[in-house]
């Protein structure tokens, strides 16, 4: 891990496409601003480790059967019918 001390004011460049600055400072915590191209996710630590934990159980969680999808298609062919009731 690099450790680097910066200023209120000061930034950090990661590559081409990412600026992070210090934006403010006080005794217990520091505001820091993050610029980054579109196609870079940026996310707290606590809703990054959520995102991959939902990502995780949709990985390992069942998927529908079969018969069970079939069912779904012929409920909505019924209730998609064309003909004129009269």
């Amino acid at each position: 891990m690099l450790v680097l001390t910066r200023r209120p004011g000061e930034a950090i460049h990661i590559g081409d496409g990412i600026v992070v600055t210090i934006l403010d400072v006080d005794a217990k915590s520091c505001r820091v601003g993050i610029q980054a191209p579109p196609s870079v996710a940026v996310y707290r630590e606590e809703v990054y480790r959520r995102i991959q934990e939902e990502n995780r159980r949709a990985a390992t969680a069942a998927p529908p059967s079969l018969e069970a999808m079939a069912g779904l298609f012929r409920q909505n062919d019924s209730s998609t019918s064309t003909e004129d009731p009269a």
